[in-house]
Parts: structure tokens; C-alpha cells; sequence
């Protein structure tokens, strides 16, 4: 069986499996799992309007995903994915409601770039200190979440003066479009999802079709083999760091400029962040799997809404039966090798 196929299954597996146990949870809870499943489905694909939410859902999920894929694959460690998402989110809104009289072709764009620049900078640090000082990531990106959440808070505060949020951007700045809306009976769909889309294509092209992907990936396989060969190990770490901050930084542009048309104060982070990683994770740290990973959990996430009116299950029960896909997805590498043996008897026959 060839490790391609396996990459494939292994997610697969994981998903079937975790459906199951969760299937098994609401039972001994007793709930009714095919009444639950059938609401989880409705509330996904129910009708057109569940259906653009779903995908307006999807959108951030897949930008941080596709952040924190980056960085593994170029073998760092971006669990500051929340942090920088924030900081796009509120430098998209800025820009977004305080440039008057551009066009939208030139404005949106701009807002766009402001998230990427400002998510991009936020991870910057956490790879300047990496490279220069030996502050591993994980510990420098962590801290660098709760600094971005606080600071956000404060300067959505004083920009607002002493509101909860920020003035709404401007329809020059918006990903909303009425066609969108239209369609999907007044969804919040709007033109972020055609964005994520593209950078999951600008990833891949980074990755798999330049040199310096190469190099990126090179520093993050074997840093010493990297820089025997000549490579700048040091400004590779710090580039890297800094892409993903790109990605990370436009996951936060879609809720600024799409889903909430603001920045608000938050008393928590929002958790896109962190989710990320598992989608990272769910989808093998490729840009296609991020898609199919991020359309996974979105559709959970936002579906799940609907279990508690349709079949009087929590919607907690979703969390659990992604957390189980997650412990599958994680413990892979045995399914992996049970994949491999089932293949190897097969060809033995």
C-alpha cells in the first residue's frame, strides 16, 4: 500500500472512527444517535442558508490551519496561530473603517494587506527570537496570544472611545456581497472563502514549487544538513515564521471584514487559533488536506448548533467526537502501521 493512499485513509479512518465513538457517547448518554446525527446533517445542509454558514465557517479554519501547516512543515511550531489572527482581525477592521473614498478594488485589498503585514509582524517576533536569541517558539508564541488579546482589547477601546467595538468598515472594505447573501436565503457567506482558497494554492505553489520552499523545508528537516549546504538557517526560521503570520493575519481579515464587520473587545480568545492546530494536524500538514480538514471541522462546529433544538443533544457532544478524532488522528501512526500490514498481506496473496 503505498504511503500516499495511507495519508489518505489514516484521516479517513480517524473521522469514521471518532463518528462512532461519539455515536456510542450519545447512546450511553442517552441520547438518540441517529436523531442526533440527523440534526448535526440538517444543521450543515439542512437548506441553503445552513449551507452558506457553513462555509463562512470553514473560511478562518482554513487560513489557520493553513498557518500553522506552514510552520511544521518548515519545522516550527506556530501555536501563536490566535495571536496573530487577532492582530490581522484588528488591523483589517482599522484599515478597513478609517481609509475613506477609495475604491473598493483598491480599498478591500489594502485592508487585506493590513491583515497579512500585521499577523505577519506578530510572528516575526516569535522568529527573530528564535533565530536570535534561542527562545524556543512554543513558549515565545504563547505569551505573545495573551499580549495580542490584551493589546487588541485596549486599542479597540481607545479607538472606539470606550466602546466595546470598533465603527463598522466601510462597504469600500467589506468581503460581503449581496449576490452571496442572495443565494444562500441571507447568509452570512461573503468572499473570504474564494481568498482561503487562493492561499491554499499560494502554500502549496510556496512549498512545492520554489526554491526557497525548499530551502524552508530543508532548514526545517535537518537544520545542521541545511546549513552545511550553505543554507542562511537563521533568516529561513525567521521567513518562515513570518509566512505563517501572513496566513494567520488573513484568517483574521475574514472575520473583520466578512463575518462581524468589526473588531470587538474579547474576554477569551476566539479559539480559531488554537483549532488550527488540529486542522493542521487533520489534514497532514498539506494545503489540500487543511481544506478538507478545515471543512470538517466547520461543518461540526457550525452544525452542532442545530443538535440542542432538533434532538435535545448538548452541543458539547460535537467537541467530545472532534476531540476523538483528533486522539485517532494523532495516534496515527498506529492505524499506519495496521494500514501497512493489511497491504503487505494482500500483495502476499
Amino acid at each position: 500500500m503505498s504511503n500516499r493512499v495511507v495519508n489518505i485513509l489514516v484521516p479517513l479512518i480517524s473521522v469514521i472512527l471518532g463518528l462512532l465513538v461519539g455515536g456510542i457517547i450519545m447512546v450511553v448518554s442517552g441520547y438518540d444517535a441517529i436523531e442526533g446525527y440527523i440534526a448535526l446533517w440538517n444543521g450543515i445542509f439542512g437548506d441553503s442558508y445552513s449551507i452558506g454558514n457553513t462555509i463562512r465557517q470553514i473560511t478562518p479554519y482554513i487560513l489557520a490551519g493553513l498557518a500553522v501547516a506552514f510552520a511544521f512543515r518548515t519545522g516550527l511550531f506556530n501555536i501563536g496561530v490566535e495571536g496573530q489572527l487577532l492582530m490581522g482581525w484588528l488591523a483589517a477592521a482599522y484599515v478597513g473603517y478609517a481609509i475613506e473614498g477609495l475604491p473598493r478594488i483598491i480599498h478591500l485589498p489594502l485592508a487585506l494587506l493590513a491583515a497579512a503585514a500585521a499577523g505577519a509582524f506578530w510572528a516575526f517576533i516569535v522568529g527573530f527570537l528564535k533565530a536570535k536569541l534561542q527562545v524556543h517558539e512554543v513558549i515565545a508564541s504563547i505569551m505573545l496570544n495573551y499580549t495580542a488579546l490584551y493589546l487588541t482589547n485596549a486599542a479597540i477601546k481607545s479607538l472606539s472611545d470606550g466602546s466595546f467595538k470598533t465603527p463598522t468598515v466601510l462597504a469600500s472594505a467589506t468581503l460581503r456581497n449581496q449576490w452571496l447573501r442572495e443565494i444562500t436565503d441571507n447568509s452570512s457567506l461573503h468572499l473570504g472563502i474564494f481568498v482561503a482558497i487562493f492561499m491554499v494554492v499560494v502554500m502549496w505553489f510556496i512549498l512545492e514549487k520554489t526554491t526557497r520552499g525548499y530551502e524552508l523545508k530543508a532548514v526545517g528537516f535537518n537544520k545542521n544538513a541545511a546549513e552545511y549546504a550553505g543554507m542562511n538557517v537563521n533568516r529561513n526560521i525567521i521567513l518562515a515564521m513570518t509566512i505563517s503570520g501572513v496566513f494567520a493575519g488573513l484568517g483574521g481579515a475574514m472575520e473583520a471584514l466578512g463575518t462581524y464587520q468589526n473588531a470587538s473587545i474579547k474576554a477569551a480568545a476566539s479559539g480559531i487559533g488554537f483549532d488550527g492546530i488540529a486542522v493542521a494536524l487533520l489534514g497532514a500538514n498539506n494545503p489540500i488536506g487543511v481544506f478538507f480538514g478545515a471543512s470538517l471541522f466547520g461543518s461540526l462546529k457550525y452544525g452542532a448548533l442545530n443538535m440542542p433544538n432538533a434532538a435535545g443533544i448538548p452541543e458539547e457532544i460535537v467537541s467530545i467526537i472532534i476531540a476523538v478524532i483528533i486522539l485517532f488522528v494523532a495516534s496515527g501512526y498506529i492505524l499506519r502501521v495496521g494500514l501497512e500490514k493489511f497491504g503487505k498481506k494482500k500483495e502476499g496473496k
